[in-house]
């Protein structure tokens, strides 16, 4: 038995704003993303074996009304929901089916149906899970509503405080990632934004405006992954690409030990990327594109250093040193990221997985890195879960 998962195939729709495509429901969003994954891979829906449906915002089974679209097969569906690293949730237990021979084709897909503006909580007559996170962040910042632009807010304005890292820093993220979306015809936003555009933007929570915040999005995006037989025997390895190291890792103790930015997921990002470097036999220094999770610019920055891209407060230096767009040490978010490409919370994880696999590929058009041998994705949602990914083409 092979411990070895491949994706080999993707598929996506664009992300667009809540409600802005008429009579597109998350069955017709899971329908367009899952049938261009399988087409992707050459296969049909009754080759796959098991599915994982990622959603947030939604009823109990629309993951089984979801891939029903694909066909009604029989399979096992499973539900998955871990707030915006649900995509790479799901992901995740499709990679963990393939590694345990549990099956050999397995189809991931998120989709998210959200509503306009900031997100907000359905069930307000039960305890938050995130209440405790609120919580230690009001014992150390200023509260501000709604809660998300402020935790992330907060850790950037610690950044700053403890290294010197400027307002200027975070927005050149935000400019840096409206640059890149422009290529992607997937992406939500394709306007490009001079960086005085950035900072001009309106004020959402200081130093963050509104051109380095995520918006709500509508969209889905699948990935097929398969087992090293599947892969031999349907002759799949010109397009395969494998996962060559994954680690899920939830809060630790220390998420609440009086630091912003451990709030908000740092020490479950350092502890997921070290678990991938180890079993991946790769470091930072050897992945050329990386997806990382920029819910909002401060987010980008802290996981530059989370992630091992440099050291401790020396982020800043890596962007006023273009290091991490094209020409740089990394490309990092070629997409556009979530600030620009969108964030549907449940598709976000498989998006960022379709777009490495296309970078390995050398398919990503106008978007495409040079000389692509390994790529890096990070993913997480608070309350909490981080998932970081590491993949290499299988013909290597």
């Amino acid at each position: 038995m092979s411990d070895r998962a491949y994706v080999i195939g993707v598929g996506m729709t664009p992300f667009v704003k809540p409600g802005s495509r008429e009579d597109w429901d998350y069955p017709q969003m899971a329908k367009e993303s899952g049938t261009r994954a399988l087409q992707d891979a050459g296969i049909s829906y009754r080759d796959v074996q098991q599915g994982y449906v990622g959603y947030v915002y939604g009823e109990s089974t629309s993951g089984q009304r979801a891939l029903y679209e694909l066909g009604m097969t029989g399979i096992p569906i499973v539900n998955v929901n871990n707030n915006c690293s649900t995509g790479s949730s799901a992901l995740y237990l499709a990679a963990e089916a393939i590694r345990g021979g549990r099956a050999d084709c397995v189809l991931a897909l998120g989709f998210e149906k959200m509503q306009p503006g900031s997100l907000g909580s359905t069930f307000d007559d039960r305890e938050q899970p995130m209440s405790r996170h609120i919580q230690a962040m009001a014992e150390i910042s200023e509260v501000l509503f709604p809660p998300a632009p402020w935790l992330f807010g907060a850790a950037g304005r610690e950044h700053m405080k403890t290294y010197g890292t400027t307002a200027d820093h975070f927005a050149k993220i935000g400019h840096k990632n409206h640059k890149h979306s422009v290529d992607n015809p997937y992406s939500q936003f394709r306007d490009e934004y001079s960086l005085d555009d950035i900072k001009a933007s309106r004020m959402i929570y200081d130093p963050l405006t509104k051109l380095q915040c995520s918006p709500t999005s509508d969209g889905s995006a699948a990935a097929v992954l398969a087992s090293e037989r599947f892969v031999a025997e349907r002759e799949l390895a010109g397009q395969a690409v494998e996962i060559v190291g994954q680690a899920m890792t939830t809060d630790f103790s220390s998420t609440f030990d009086g630091t912003a930015k451990n709030i908000i997921g740092y020490d479950m990002t350092v502890q997921a990327a070290r678990a991938v470097y180890e079993q991946s036999g790769l470091g930072p220094e050897d992945f050329q594109v990386i997806e990382l999770h920029d819910c909002f610019s401060a987010n980008e920055l802290l996981s530059y250093e989370a992630l091992g891209l440099c050291r401790p407060g020396e982020a800043g230096k890596l962007i006023d040193n273009d290091e991490t767009t094209y020409g740089g040490r990394w490309v990092v978010n070629p997409s556009g990221g979530l600030i620009s490409k969108g964030h549907p919370l449940g598709a976000t994880g498989l998006a960022q997985c379709a777009e490495l696999t296309w970078q390995l590929r050398g398919t990503a058009g106008n978007r495409q890195v040079a000389s692509v041998d390994a790529a890096l994705q990070h993913n997480i949602g608070l309350g909490g879960a981080a998932v970081v990914t590491a993949y290499q083409r299988a013909e290597r």
